[in-house]
């Protein structure tokens, strides 16, 4: 969208109940709360099951704009998590809340554990979804009609109407990408930079780090060749190297990754390179630079590996965090 073109007016609304997260709920409302600063169409309202205040996790008392019968319709509907729903029931009128309001909104988005009260009202059923990395595998085996991506920053299911996200932050992430969708990227990166975050993560750039979500291995010649791999990720790092440097064979090798790793040596080795050249464009680096020292080759190769992991380009990348970093007067690099 073009800046001077105002979008049509949407409506935000937050639901809140008894120990909600704080940070789930203040995250997309300070994202969406900036953008309205900026020009943004929004008109934001937290609402209750019954319009009272409620408790949240950190003991604060939160209050409400209005009750679910005082809801009439909605664009976006937005359900924070809390640290019971993985664990114990939904607090009373939680669901009965929920799917009313998600019946009165053009879109509805969950933050962190709020996953679990849309799929307990089946919104999430056939549907891709994540959560928290925590509490990802007790959302699939709770609702197995869910397509869980455990590692996912958010999801947006193919209809666009659906949105699910990760871990408290992750709520950020979500939101921005909201924003871009309704009033572009040019107002959604001004909010970014407002708020000192990144504009921003895709949804599909895991929640967490390689090495962290990758099991330690039980063999100490692939728990070496692992830490090399990461130390240096341009260097040769090709099966038959990697073989030889382990004093394994080739097979022998691809089957201890298989088994204790869960990859392919090939496959460990472009999420490695993927994460470096991640780190290598918010740092600054060219396009070329950044496929040359994370070890991936060519611009073209780059580029296939990030549409294929990220669903974006380099470019797009790099420009994304480059330009919330970088001060407004800053030249381009």
């Amino acid at each position: 969208m073009e800046r001077g073109v105002r979008a049509a007016h949407k409506d935000i609304t937050v639901f809140v109940y008894d120990g909600v997260r704080l940070m789930d709920v203040a995250a997309p409302l300070e994202v969406f709360g900036t953008a309205s600063g900026l020009g943004a169409a929004y008109t934001q309202t937290v609402c209750s099951a019954d319009g009272g205040p409620v408790i949240t996790s950190t003991g604060t008392r939160l209050g409400a704009d209005a009750a679910v019968s005082d809801v009439a319709a909605t664009h976006t509907l937005v359900v924070p998590g809390s640290d019971d729903l993985p664990h114990r029931p939904p607090p009373a009128g939680l669901l009965e809340a929920v799917e009313a309001l998600a019946g009165r909104s053009s879109r509805t988005a969950s933050v962190c554990t709020g996953a679990f009260a849309l799929a307990a009202v089946g919104l999430l059923d056939g549907r891709r979804a994540t959560t928290h990395w925590r509490h990802a595998a007790a959302l699939a085996r709770r609702y197995p009609k869910v397509t869980v991506e455990p590692d996912a920053i958010f999801v947006r299911d193919g209809d666009g109407r659906t949105y699910t996200s990760a871990g408290v932050t992750a709520g950020i992430d979500l939101a921005l990408a909201l924003v871009e969708d309704d009033e572009g990227a040019a107002l959604a990166r001004e909010v970014a930079r407002d708020l000192v975050v990144f504009m921003r993560r895709p949804g599909g750039q895991s929640q967490f780090s390689v090495a962290a979500r990758t099991p330690s291995p039980q063999h100490d010649a692939l728990r070496a060749l692992l830490s090399e791999v990461g130390a240096d990720p341009a260097a040769d790092h090709s099966l038959h190297a990697l073989a030889r440097r382990g004093g394994l064979s080739a097979r022998h090798l691809t089957r201890l990754f298989n088994e204790q790793v869960g990859s392919t040596p090939a496959v460990y080795v472009e999420s490695v390179r993927l994460e470096a050249a991640q780190a290598l464009l918010e740092a600054g680096e060219s396009v070329t630079g950044a496929a040359r020292r994370s070890g991936l080759g060519s611009d073209e190769s780059l580029r296939r590996v990030f549409l294929r992991h990220l669903g974006v380009t380099p470019s797009t990348y790099r420009a994304r965090f480059r330009t919330t970093a970088a001060p407004a007067s800053a030249p381009a690099r």
